[in-house]
């Protein structure tokens, strides 16, 4: 904890110098590291206030629990991994599962909380067993392939709740964002996704000043006329206030679209906990463990009050690569500004507001990015999806997933969509893999026509 009670003064306290970087247990001056908290704070903004939103959360309790959990993360860690924790939006499918099948917000944190508990738990195990249970247990085919169908699950969502609702808005963003994620660079790069939510707000507010009303869906599916922007609520909210909490209600159908996500949160911290080590350098695979039980605790925690999930995030890793200051205090002053700025409703208010028309734009984008971080992940690692012990399992999980296919047990037990493909991808891999092929690698699924042999191939230029 000595980490956390305290830093050194690094150099003048003025910047690194040359070559050289600002360790976790270092600071730069008050200042500065004030300023660079502030920068922490704008970097995880738009997706801690996006997650939220999209899962019919609050966004100023979001903020505000951001802020506490990465509070507990540092403390928990001892001040060694530098790391903000943010909104999880791992979980936007899950939300929207829950909701179609009747759950309101208690519903959904119950479902969470017990999630971050099984992650706190999961923590635990790989802190005493080694980060290699990990690697042994969710090996990159599975992990791939359970971040895919939870991103790709979600498609229903972005094309029948938000983009009917303002179909022209919802394309004009979508193209905005795109945009700004494949041209801007840098810092303004890592929040394309916020400053799209901008454009789409302006648009929206231009496009009744232009055009009027619109007559269309709202997010219940009912047609009505009503504007695209409506600000109603942000003259009523007061500027300093204490964001509304819920007490979680807890359900085992919606405990069990949940759990899945456990692998993807297991394997995003590892490769977040890999690059600050090897940013920092210090080996940091032994406290893996601690990291991953840090942020089911502040899960628990957020979720108890009404708040997100959490995760750590990579859009302050990029921050600290581009500043070489991986001092912890920047996180403790980022920390207390989210805090600070979760006490502002009028904030709340002007994010609630979001048209839904715009969130059709962004989640369209949103969602498939999630999904295909899954492939990523594949190729990343190599992944052989020509074995046939790894392609049949996640062949059939992924479609169960996306497909949302459902399984009955009894009259009260299913497991549907997340839930299913991922065990069908889990309990499958391991179970083919117990299973010896011959040496001889398997023929292609689909040879080119009158080849005649799995290994004939094409002639250069067809």
């Amino acid at each position: 904890m000595g980490r956390v009670a305290g830093w050194k003064l690094h150099g003048d306290g003025r910047s690194p110098a040359p070559g050289a970087v600002v360790r976790p247990d270092e600071r730069l001056s008050w200042g500065r590291t004030a300023g660079l908290g502030a920068q922490h704070v704008v970097a995880m903004f738009g997706a801690t206030f996006v997650a939220p939103v999209l899962m019919g959360l609050d966004p100023n309790l979001a903020v505000m629990m951001s802020g506490f959990a990465t509070v507990l993360f540092l403390l928990t860690t001892g001040g060694h991994i530098p790391s903000y924790l943010g909104s999880s939006l791992s979980f936007v499918g899950v939300a929207g599962v829950i909701r179609a099948q009747g759950g309101g917000s208690a519903t959904v944190t119950g479902a969470l909380l017990v999630t971050g508990a099984v992650l706190l738990l999961c923590g635990l195990v790989v802190r005493g067993l080694g980060a290699r249970v990990v690697h042994a247990v969710l090996p990159p085919a599975v992990t791939g392939a359970v971040v895919l169908l939870i991103g790709f699950n979600l498609a229903p969502v972005a094309a029948g709740t938000y983009w009917p609702q303002d179909p022209w808005t919802a394309l004009l963003t979508l193209a905005a964002t795109g945009i700004g994620l494949v041209a801007l660079r840098g810092f303004l790069g890592r929040v394309a996704i916020f400053l799209g939510l901008v454009f789409g707000y302006a648009v929206s507010w231009l496009f009744d000043r232009v055009f009027g009303r619109i007559h269309s869906p709202d997010s219940a599916g009912h047609a009505v006329t009503r504007w695209r922007l409506d600000l109603g609520g942000v003259g009523k909210a007061d500027w300093f206030g204490f964001p509304p909490t819920h007490a979680p209600d807890f359900k085992a159908s919606a405990v069990l679209v949940a759990l899945p996500v456990v692998i993807a949160l297991i394997a995003e911290n590892a490769g977040h906990v890999k690059a600050v080590g090897e940013m920092t350098g210090e080996p940091l695979d032994e406290r893996l463990g601690t990291a991953v039980a840090a942020d089911g605790a502040a899960t628990v925690v957020s979720t108890a009050f009404g708040g997100p999930a959490t995760t750590t995030y990579a859009e302050n890793i990029g921050v600290m690569a581009a500043t070489r200051v991986y001092s912890t205090a920047a996180y403790w002053a980022a920390a207390l500004f989210a805090i600070l700025f979760g006490l502002c409703p009028k904030f709340g208010a002007v994010v609630a507001a979001v048209p839904g028309g715009v969130l059709g734009g962004v989640t369209v984008l949103l969602y498939g990015m999630i999904g295909l971080l899954g492939a990523r992940i594949w190729v990343d690692n190599r992944v052989d999806l020509g074995d046939p012990r790894t392609l049949v399992p996640v062949a059939a999980g992924v479609i169960m997933g996306i497909g949302d296919v459902t399984l009955t047990f009894t009259d009260t037990f299913s497991l549907s969509g997340i839930a299913l493909g991922t065990v069908v991808v889990l309990a499958g891999y391991h179970a083919a893999h117990l299973v010896r092929l011959p040496a001889a690698s398997p023929p292609p699924l689909d040879p080119p026509p009158g080849s005649g042999s799995s290994s004939a191939s094409a002639p250069a230029g067809e």
